[in-house]
């Protein structure tokens, strides 16, 4: 039986898109959801107070990173990385295997597991699948990924194929490592850009009774339609019942494809990494805050956000801030993204449950292909504090029951 109590709330007619509820060790989720990455227990330039003002429910940490730092003995005399990080929701740790697979020269794969060295000390490191469950039972995460051999999606049949036979024989010790403890764990669908072996990958991993199903093995080579085609070839082929979780994905219009065609889960790096190079997601798409033309604009940063950089500061600010490379820019625009993803989600999820996600999607899709450079400068009103944006009805600290305007 699941350790999640994934149930499906309504399905979008003409499209595999679903709301869902499931239960975590901290908590009830609602999906779609969307969780901000906090690779070494922190999302960059952010605090735990800002994420919980943003309305992020579900965090993600990595393996990889705090196995090396702080270590798996850290967290195991603090009780866990919620009480070291302050942080009382929901996390997800993935296995490692990602970073294994960003450091193609300093690693070595095999049966027993990845052998690399560290970064912080020096010293060789042996990633088993044992280690890995080890390490994430002693981080204490809510959802622990298994440990899996990711290759680039655009490697031969023979190469792709071995990579997954080894990610399914990972899987089950990873499985058995697990023991009792009540921590969910995923399974990781891999087989790159070829039908036949995600069938394959998703028969063997289908027999281990693991409580959801991410898609692996995406957004690593491969064209956003094949990203795209392989998602729903996938999808199709995995359990109704269980949640299903795409690794690694994306913008706002990867996610809202993703969705359509089934995923319940997201994780990216954008939201603060484009942050921090100063690019914002606004309601016509993306916006550049490096450019010149923004630096006498007394405007928010976009007229349909009332999260507190919208509310509080001028896109004159934000680019003095971002030209200047000032950590506070980076903060007031993660902020904002983050405001941005997480009203996206609920909003996906008031379509599914009010039968409009078609609707939904076929005007986002083009709203939000856009940037700055396809627009006028001056798209919107100075905003003051406290403003209600005549467009919005979120609140999203309780993004989840709310109806909202699209």
């Amino acid at each position: 039986m699941s350790r999640l109590g994934f149930r499906i709330e309504a399905e979008a007619p003409g499209s595999q898109a679903r709301a869902a509820r499931f239960t975590t060790l901290h908590g009830e989720m609602i999906t779609p959801i969307f969780q901000p990455v906090g690779t070494q227990a922190t999302v960059k330039a952010l605090t735990v107070e800002d994420l919980r003002e943003v309305g992020s429910r579900m965090l993600l940490a990595n393996t990889y990173h705090l196995m090396l730092r702080p270590g798996p003995e850290v967290f195991a005399k603090f009780g866990g990385i919620h009480r070291f990080m302050n942080w009382d929701g929901p996390i997800l740790t993935d296995s490692g295997g990602f970073q294994i697979f960003s450091l193609p020269h300093s690693r070595a794969i095999t049966e027993a597991g990845a052998r690399f060295q560290s970064y912080v000390d020096g010293k060789m490191h042996l990633l088993s699948p044992e280690t890995s469950i080890a390490v994430q039972k002693a981080i204490g995460s809510d959802v622990m990924m298994v440990l899996d051999q990711c290759v680039p999606s655009t490697v031969s049949h023979a190469e792709a194929e071995r990579a997954m036979l080894l990610t399914h024989r990972w899987a089950k010790r990873s499985f058995d490592a697990r023991g009792d403890s009540p921590q969910a764990m995923f399974g990781i669908v891999q087989g790159a850009c070829y039908e036949d072996l995600r069938k394959r990958s998703v028969d063997a991993l289908t027999a281990i009774p693991f409580d959801g199903y991410a898609v692996g093995g995406l957004a690593v080579g491969e064209t956003k339609s094949e990203r795209e085609d392989f998602t729903e070839i996938t999808t199709r082929l995995l359990p109704r019942d269980l949640p299903r979780y795409l690794m690694g994905v994306g913008t706002p219009l990867d996610i809202l494809e993703a969705v359509h065609r089934g995923i319940d889960l997201f994780d990216c790096i954008l939201p603060s990494a484009l942050a921090k190079r100063g690019t914002a997601f606004v309601s016509r798409g993306k916006m550049q805050l490096r450019r010149t033309a923004y630096k006498f604009a007394d405007e928010a940063l976009d007229a349909n956000c009332d999260c507190s950089t919208c509310t509080r500061y001028s896109r004159a600010y934000l680019h003095h801030l971002t030209k200047a490379d000032e950590v506070l820019g980076w903060k007031l625009l993660s902020i904002h993204n983050l405001v941005f993803y997480h009203r996206m989600m609920a909003e996906i999820r008031a379509s599914i449950l009010d039968g409009t996600f078609a609707a939904y999607r076929a005007t986002r899709r083009e709203a939000w292909a856009g940037t700055d450079e396809d627009t006028p400068v001056r798209t919107g009103k100075r905003r003051r504090p406290g403003r209600i944006s005549p467009d919005s009805s979120v609140n999203v600290g309780d993004h989840a029951e709310l109806v909202l305007s699209t």
